[in-house]
């Protein structure tokens, strides 16, 4: 993965037809999508339980751009190496998991994949100040992790320290949450560069009409570059 501060469009298949996960991939990717997110929960750390490895393996014969996984787990590291098995490019745990963040990082960059930081809405910037020379993506999570479809929580503000405390450094900062045709540009505008979407992107198309989702990644774009 080269590094650059693009727009990027990540579908959430937490949307997607669970019936059909390997031909929604295709699609969106076909469709324009930058990234595939892949929303993993345990129902411990957040209430619902979603793909383990096996899953996540299976979607990696199908992802052909970037497989952006982002674990709502705790505890995180015992698992690290079974997603990077799975075939995770990126790896992302919530600093609000564990104690010890930075143990984590250093664990998923060993294992030969890029590691993401998240944040939950009632957890400051500051939380991560100190993880982003470990880090390679930070991930502002505007809504409380769980489910797809929830009302986008405001945290551009967060996002423009987070922006100003990255400088220089090559970190990637993904919105999470909500993210439509009409958020998409205040994010970008504070300083994000990946933007996760689901229903946005899903709603109103299938893989027999995947041009719908074709539209839908575009005018996310659009709204992003205002």
């Amino acid at each position: 993965m080269s590094f650059d501060r693009s727009v990027k469009i990540a579908p959430s298949i937490l949307s997607a037809d669970f019936a059909d996960f390997g031909r929604e991939i295709r699609a969106i990717e076909d469709q324009g999508a930058d990234w595939v997110h892949v929303d993993v929960m345990d129902g411990h750390f957040v209430p619902n339980l979603t793909f383990g490895p096996p899953a996540v393996k299976a979607f990696r014969r199908h992802v052909t751009t970037v497989m952006d996984v982002h674990l709502m787990i705790s505890p995180v590291d015992p698992y690290i190496d079974a997603y990077a098995e799975a075939g995770a490019d990126i790896l992302t745990a919530h600093v609000e998991a564990g104690a010890h963040t930075h143990r984590t990082l250093q664990a998923i960059r060993a294992a030969g994949m890029k590691a993401g930081v998240a944040l939950n809405p009632g957890t400051p910037a500051e939380a991560v100040e100190h993880l982003l020379d470990l880090a390679d993506l930070v991930c502002v999570m505007t809504v409380n992790p769980g489910f797809g479809g929830q009302r986008f929580i405001d945290m551009t503000e967060k996002v423009r320290r987070l922006r100003a405390m990255i400088g220089d450094r090559e970190v990637h900062i993904e919105i999470d949450g909500g993210v439509d045709t009409g958020t998409a540009r205040r994010v970008v505008e504070a300083g994000a560069d990946v933007l996760v979407a689901g229903s946005a992107v899903f709603r109103g198309g299938s893989v027999e009409d995947a041009s719908v989702y074709g539209r839908n990644i575009a005018a996310i774009r659009e709204a992003a570059a205002g």
